[in-house]
């Protein structure tokens, strides 16, 4: 591994420790997710996995499904960001999960070029959408 990439390696796992934190944030019981974009080495937005903004923090029913309403933590990071004056075109995201279909398609439409994250998914479809669109894809164990 060159000094570049290796550099490179220790600051995508400082940035997957962050969103590991900040997946702390979640209210949900059966999955905790934490998402950050980092653009020209700052953060530009954060998510974790919830309920929209002004509904109760529960995230599962009665038998412990989860409710079709929750938003991922990519996609709360994504949002997050197109309401401010930030762009998240080039940026790169580190995310704990690795990102779902519907995920990847709001990263691809964001301009995010690049995809981090440090935990495995039974379905790969999302992470094939992204590498199909060109986006690196990158998995680093934690």
């Amino acid at each position: 591994m060159s000094e570049k990439t290796n550099k490179q390696y220790e600051v995508d796992k400082r940035y997957l420790r962050m969103a590991l934190v900040w997946a702390e944030n979640s209210y949900c019981e059966r999955r905790k997710v934490g998402a950050l974009i980092v653009k020209d080495q700052m953060i530009i937005s954060d998510g974790y996995n919830g309920t929209p903004s002004g509904f109760e923090n529960v995230c599962e029913d009665e038998n412990n499904v989860t409710k079709p309403y929750v938003l991922h933590a990519e996609a709360n990071a994504i949002t997050k960001v197109a309401a401010s004056s930030n762009s998240s075109k080039g940026a790169t995201i580190y995310v704990t999960s690795a990102p779902c279909i519907e995920c990847a398609k709001l990263i691809i439409q964001s301009g995010i070029r690049r995809v981090v994250y440090s935990e495995k998914y039974r379905v790969e479809d999302g992470c094939q959408l992204l590498q199909r669109a060109g986006i690196s894809v990158e998995f680093i164990e934690m």
